[in-house]
């Protein structure tokens, strides 16, 4: 099976349909393949380097680019089980990316330097979700109010 590393043309166009205005947070949940897998052609196809090491260098890569459109990373985690869920969904790191708005997040994905770190990260991951979110208040009310 293959897994989600990269958004389908289907479901970029109903993320650019949603509301732009104000700031949204991008969940990101990842899966690591054991060993990166390069184009044939990339400088490191032949280096051997794990998932996780590739996707280190997708982090420096594409942070140039990522603080220059406002985004920040809120969190940061090394999930340890799943307590709810199905088993065989466990992930290799789990954060929370915060952009300006969704016109940020777009402008990332269509630079040419981020387009060239994005190798990557492609390279890296055999599975992912990501999930945009709009940010609530925590002003004290309960989940669900």
């Amino acid at each position: 099976m293959t897994g989600f590393v990269d958004p389908t043309k289907e479901d970029f166009a109903r993320f650019k349909a949603l509301p732009r205005g104000g700031p949204i947070w991008m969940l990101n949940l990842l899966r690591f393949r054991e060993r990166a897998a390069y184009p044939p052609d990339h400088a490191n196809a032949d280096k051997g380097l794990s998932g996780a090491e590739a996707y280190r260098y997708y982090g420096r890569e594409s942070a140039p680019v990522f603080q220059r459109v406002g985004g920040r990373q809120l969190w940061l985690a090394e999930p340890a089980m799943t307590l709810i869920g199905p088993p065989d969904e466990a992930w290799d790191l789990a954060f929370v990316a915060e952009y300006p708005d969704a016109d940020a997040f777009i402008e990332m994905l269509r630079d040419p330097d981020y387009r060239v770190a994005v190798v990557h990260r492609q390279a890296a991951v055999a599975d992912s979700r990501l999930i945009r979110m709009a940010p609530k208040p925590t002003d004290g009310l309960s989940f669900g109010d």
